[in-house]
């Protein structure tokens, strides 16, 4: 009898994993739309892939990771270097590699077959929203598959995959964090004036000042552990132009004619991009390959210097986690889960990242005749966002994530160490410049093209 029940679950749930939407997920949220639960599924898919790389670079599983047959075993079939890897040392940078590469064909697929779709009618469609078990299984055959390519040039030239697609990726995180902030200031604004409750005021002073508070902070501690008297000068300078830039950026926003044309415009989306700005700063600057100008947060909180080195010290010596890191995982979060959700109301946002105004969220589930309750399908006459741009968000979300964990290490010539490189300071960089003139751009833009709709 028990068998009996458990084979009627498994088909249950069978109807929703290959149905044409997810409704498994709908009994959870039961006022959703199609395209919004269909984006979380997705967004699932790679945080899934995110934590199995995370835990392929844990401490011990390297020893686990040998016994993968070819993989790292009595050396490395890498032409030119049989028997002079350190198996510790490149197991999991192979793996997380394998795996994020596994994730980015798997968007990538998607993001071309569902190029030009318009609306649910079209078949490719119910590919989109449904056969989510058929879908995983594509994705853990890709996996598998990922884990028998040969070494040779693999990991370098997919190293500049992930350099590129990262650089795109950061942009396109300060983009979803501007609408984040217009949109937070616009509609707490809106609560105060429509309430007069001057808490709401009150708040957006205090969540201002703690930005600037914070950013401050981090310029005056930059230049304290990230630069020396007579060296670093790259360091000095990354860290006073951005300081510069935020100044900049932070005047322009509450000039007047500025305020006239935009009146949600305020110090609280210029506070959260200063503080932004810094961290990708310091990002950068822990990828300098020189240990007298990048501490490690250990030796800073220990008090332990890290620039007079064994010769042995820089051999296997590989840090896999570290703060920076950590923090960009959780930015990273926080965009994927924001970009699966958000329902803009800013129409030039809502152009560059391919959605609908106000369409991605509300709506009531349905009941269906099985019982089961389903997503509203409100892609009936156009779709609310772009699949094809959405997979591509996510396909460079992959690479991203390929970079953050394995600290956009690369191996050296005698791959028996993981090194740093200036690359990918340099990306970093020029990602947060870009990211600044970008800000820059939507506060000037509408005094350029006063005919121009820019809400």
């Amino acid at each position: 009898m028990g068998a009996c029940l458990a084979l009627c679950s498994l088909a249950s749930c069978a109807s929703c994993l290959c149905g044409s939407a997810p409704c498994l997920l709908c009994g959870c949220c039961p006022s959703s739309n199609n395209s919004t639960i269909t984006r979380l599924v997705f967004s699932f898919f790679l945080l899934l892939g995110t934590m199995v790389s995370v835990i392929m670079i844990l401490p011990g599983m390297e020893a686990e990771l040998r016994k993968i047959p070819g993989f790292c075993q009595d050396g490395s079939t890498i032409p030119g270097f049989e028997n002079q890897v350190n198996c510790d040392v490149i197991v999991g940078y192979k793996s997380v590699y394998r795996m994020c590469f596994a994730m980015a064909c798997f968007f990538f697929l998607f993001s071309a077959i569902m190029i030009n779709v318009r609306s649910s009618k079209d078949p490719r469609a119910a590919i989109q929203n449904g056969f989510w078990f058929f879908k995983f299984l594509i994705l853990v055959g890709i996996t598998v598959g990922a884990f028998f390519i040969p070494d040779g040039t693999f990991h370098t030239v997919w190293f500049y995959f992930g350099v590129v697609g990262s650089f795109i990726f950061i942009l396109i995180q300060l983009i979803l964090l501007i609408d984040f902030a217009h949109s937070w200031n616009k509609v707490w604004v809106e609560n105060a004036e429509n309430s007069d409750n001057k808490c709401w005021f009150a708040g957006l002073l205090s969540f201002t000042i703690l930005h600037y508070a914070l950013a401050i902070a981090a310029v005056v501690l930059f230049y304290i552990y990230y630069t020396q008297p007579n060296d670093c000068t790259e360091h000095k300078v990354f860290i006073s132009l951005n300081l510069i830039f935020s100044i900049i950026i932070s005047i322009v926003s509450i000039l007047p004619k500025v305020q006239e044309a935009q009146p949600h415009s305020g110090l609280l989306q210029a506070s959260l991009i200063s503080l932004y700005t810094m961290y990708v700063t310091w990002s950068a600057m822990t990828n300098n390959p020189n240990r007298k100008c990048n501490p490690s947060l250990l030796s800073l909180v220990s008090n332990v210097s890290t620039t007079e080195q064994t010769p042995d010290s820089t051999t296997g010596q590989v840090q896999w986690w570290d703060a920076q890191g950590i923090v960009g995982l959780i930015i990273f979060l926080f965009c994927t889960l924001y970009a699966s959700i958000r329902s803009s109301s800013n129409t030039q946002v809502n152009k560059l990242m391919q959605t609908e105004e106000g369409r991605g969220s509300g709506g009531e589930g349905e009941v269906g005749e099985d019982g089961l309750r389903r997503a509203v399908d409100n892609e009936e006459e156009k779709v609310s966002y772009s699949y094809s741009f959405f997979h591509f968000h996510l396909f460079l979300a992959s690479l991203y994530i390929m970079m953050t964990l394995t600290n956009w290490y690369q191996p050296d010539t005698s791959t028996q160490a993981m090194q740093s490189s200036m690359p990918a300071v340099w990306v970093k960089m020029s990602s947060s410049w870009l990211g600044l003139g970008l800000y820059l751009w939507t506060l000037i833009a509408p005094l350029i093209f006063p005919d121009r709709d820019f809400s």
